[in-house]
């Protein structure tokens, strides 16, 4: 198939991405109410709380842009702090602690009435996890979609990964009010290195295999060929969270909206912060926009894994991250295309 067949084939699928997602949703529900059992034999197959079937989705999906990836030019990348810094900043110093009052403003005072006490906490600590666990992986597949600097937002995942090892149990036992908290480092670890140090090696390798010659135009072509294989990965990746979770779905759905609310709030508020602190600081689109959507997204499968071994896999807090799930994928969507509708605006 030619490169020329392949970029319309990808043209077509980012021009009708939402209605993908929307497809796939739906799927990934009815396929999971469905046939319930053939999903819990692919939720089975994980290794510390790391599902193996999604790994490799997510590499499908990142390693396209892995390969564009040109370590030559990362020397470069402190001569731009500003995008760090809004990354930074927005992740580590806003986002956790807006996200722990918009929680408890609405569990603990609007609905107060709607839900009980004992299972508000729990709905708060899971949306507290969301918001101490920055994205990892997703964010390549966002980033590529607003034509980001792949080299830079290779480095502000790869910072942010480092200071997750770190900070990340400190602020969530802060902000849960405990002082014991178990955090599952194999699984942080493994995490990073499955959806974060395999591909890009692998990436590496292949762009050294292909540009042995020191002319670009191997790897424009093999980018060109496998590119559309990212977005199948991401609809892939949906139709089985929504699969994993089908039941939860049907059974509260009221549940779900309630928790939805503060999560959307949170979403488009930190994105507001960021995408609108890097076009009064004058950055490029290409740094800002994949800066404001890391803020945005969510390491959902960490902060699943954390609620599921704190609070028990039918806890609040286990729901309340899988909501995060829910809401994600078509949230950042909306954030995408209203990146790319306000490129021209930005430097």
């Amino acid at each position: 198939m030619s490169t020329d067949t392949n970029s319309s084939i990808m043209g077509l699928f980012e021009r009708f991405l939402s209605l993908w997602v929307a497809l796939c949703i739906g799927a990934g529900v009815g396929m999971g109410a469905l046939f319930p059992g053939v999903f819990q034999t692919i939720a089975s197959v994980e290794y510390a709380s790391v599902n193996l079937v999604v790994a490799i989705l997510i590499w499908v999906m990142i390693y396209p842009m892995m390969v564009n990836v040109d370590f030559a030019s990362l020397k470069d990348v402190g001569k731009k702090p500003k995008g760090l810094c809004i990354t930074l900043i927005v992740n580590w110093l806003i986002k956790p602690f807006t996200m722990a009052a918009l929680a408890i403003l609405f569990f603990e005072y609007l609905f107060a009435g709607l839900v009980d006490p004992q299972t508000a906490k729990e709905y708060i600590a899971g949306m507290i996890l969301l918001g101490v666990a920055p994205c990892t992986a997703m964010v390549f597949v966002w980033s590529q979609l607003v034509r980001g600097d792949a080299n830079y937002t290779l480095v502000q995942v790869s910072i942010n990964d480092i200071i997750m090892v770190f900070a990340f149990a400190p602020i969530t036992a802060l902000l849960l009010g405990v002082t014991d908290i178990i955090v599952p480092w194999e699984t942080l670890i493994l995490s990073v290195a499955l959806y974060v140090v395999i591909p890009l090696g692998a990436g590496y390798l292949t762009r050294k295999i292909l540009d042995d010659s020191g002319s670009h135009e191997r790897i424009t072509r093999f980018t060109g060929r496998i590119k559309p294989f990212s977005v199948m990965g991401l609809l892939a990746t949906v139709v089985l969270l929504f699969g994993f979770q089908a039941q939860t779905i049907l059974d509260k759905p009221l549940v779900i909206a309630l928790i939805a609310i503060p999560l959307l709030i949170q979403s488009y508020g930190i994105f507001a912060i960021a995408y609108g602190w890097g076009y009064f600081w004058r950055v490029p689109h290409s740094t800002a926009a994949p800066a404001a959507l890391i803020g945005t997204s969510n390491f959902f499968e960490l902060a699943v894994a954390v609620a599921i071994s704190l609070f028990g896999l039918n806890s609040g807090a286990a729901l309340a991250t899988v909501v995060g799930v829910l809401v994600e994928v078509p949230v950042m969507l909306s954030l995408v295309a209203f990146a790319n509708r306000t490129r021209n605006s930005f430097p």
